[in-house]
């Protein structure tokens, strides 16, 4: 029996693309400036910015293609990195006005976006990711967005000062993109939640619930993707970079199992 390949999402920026991306920043993800650069670069491509982006983006996919790639991604390649993109479409985010703040349990720090309202919908947007993606596509591309532990994990909470009321707010954006997708014919919708590794008590406490009101009313014939790292691909190879506890994933088997998720990415490189 043929197994099914998929990517997890970020895939290299093509060099015609010149956009920021943290796989190309000397520090990694672990920049302390993850959202600096992008209005400046968006502004720099001019009106050729979404030819340009869907160039990329066709590029990603054929790349993945290529290679047997069953169901392909977009590539990200639009995105700075994959929190903060979506970010910018949602109401409640200050992309001025940042905050230095620890992130994922101490690993680094950084200038990070400050939630100062209530989140909900600016704008919707993957829709039309998805349809350049899909367009001259054969094959079923899937759609990525971050969870709502891990948006709120990634920005400076100067607002709600509860996870639980935060997330549960960003997951009914979410959900506003995931029936969106799901109406324009999207049959793979993956949501990262990287914290569910780095958080587990978290995850059981809230994090389930809210990631459950993200996909709700999602019809049957969507796959329900969740991806849960335990730390970014750059660092694979270091054995002195704090990945999260494999043993996390034993602590969230159940709630998993029980879950209305379809399919699930986990690390395991180099985790024996």
């Amino acid at each position: 029996m043929a197994i099914t390949t998929t990517c997890i999402g970020a895939y290299p920026k093509p060099d015609f693309v010149r956009l920021p991306d943290w796989f190309n920043h000397p520090d990694g993800p672990d920049t302390a400036d993850p959202t600096a650069l992008w209005e400046k670069a968006m502004e720099a491509l001019g009106p050729d910015a979404p030819d340009v982006i869907a160039r990329g983006v066709a590029q990603a996919i054929d790349d993945q293609i290529e290679c047997g790639i069953d169901i392909p991604t977009d590539g990200e390649i639009s995105r700075e990195n994959y929190i903060h993109y979506h970010c910018r479409h949602l109401l409640g985010f200050d992309f001025v006005r940042l905050t230095r703040k620890e992130v994922r349990g101490g690993t680094y720090e950084a200038a990070l976006p400050t939630i100062n309202g209530p989140v909900s919908v600016r704008d919707q947007f993957l829709v039309a990711d998805w349809q350049r993606a899909q367009v001259g596509c054969k094959r079923p591309v899937k759609i990525t967005m971050p969870g709502p532990m891990t948006i709120s994990d990634t920005n400076h909470d100067a607002f709600y000062h509860d996870p639980q009321t935060l997330g549960r707010d960003i997951a009914e954006a979410l959900n506003v993109e995931v029936l969106a997708l799901a109406e324009a014919g999207c049959v793979h919708i993956q949501i990262d939640e990287p914290l569910f590794a780095r958080k587990p008590r978290a995850a059981l406490d809230y994090g389930f619930e809210n990631l459950e009101r993200a996909f709700h009313g999602c019809p049957d014939k969507v796959q329900r993707t969740v991806h849960m790292c335990c730390g970014y691909p750059d660092k694979l190879d270091r054995d002195d970079y704090p990945k999260a506890d494999p043993n996390s994933y034993l602590q969230i088997a159940d709630a998993i199992e029980y879950s209305s998720i379809d399919a699930v990415s986990f690390e395991d490189a180099h985790r024996h």
